[in-house]
């Protein structure tokens, strides 16, 4: 097992939470739209340097890949902007435990399905516990 894969996927849960409460915090300051623009304004210009010096696909490609395959920048503007407004009225907590939940009953619907090109995996009872499992917790921590 690939645990460092683990450890590497908690690391981007912990700084999404961190993430989160900053551009929360931030909203409230200059504007819940305003903080989304400056967060991605930032990210643009920190990938763009890493691209320059290790970037090896083909950027180009974006004008032929299917449509489907690029809505994934709206998708995270849409989360990003949710989490600004729902972190100052709810709370990283409840809003990350949220998020997580709604990923997870997404992941496993997905999987189930084969769709978006993923390996097909069937939902299976375990992971049915987990994600009521999540969904109690939700509750609990609200």
């Amino acid at each position: 097992m690939k645990v460092w894969i683990y450890l590497l996927a908690v690391a981007a849960g912990v700084s999404l939470s961190i993430e989160g409460a900053i551009y929360g915090e931030l909203g409230k300051e200059i504007g819940k739209l305003e903080s989304s623009l400056y967060n991605f304004a930032v990210g643009t210009l920190i990938i763009g340097l890493v691209l320059l010096f290790l970037g090896k696909g083909s950027l180009s490609y974006t004008f032929k890949a299917p449509k489907w395959q690029l809505t994934g920048g709206i998708l995270g503007t849409i989360y990003l902007t949710i989490l600004v407004i729902a972190i100052p009225l709810v709370g990283v907590g409840v809003a990350m435990i949220s998020v997580i939940f709604g990923q997870m009953a997404m992941s496993m619907v997905i999987e189930h399905f084969g769709w978006l090109g993923s390996e097909r995996k069937p939902v299976n009872k375990e992971k049915m516990g987990a994600a009521a499992l999540m969904l109690i917790s939700l509750f609990l921590i609200f």
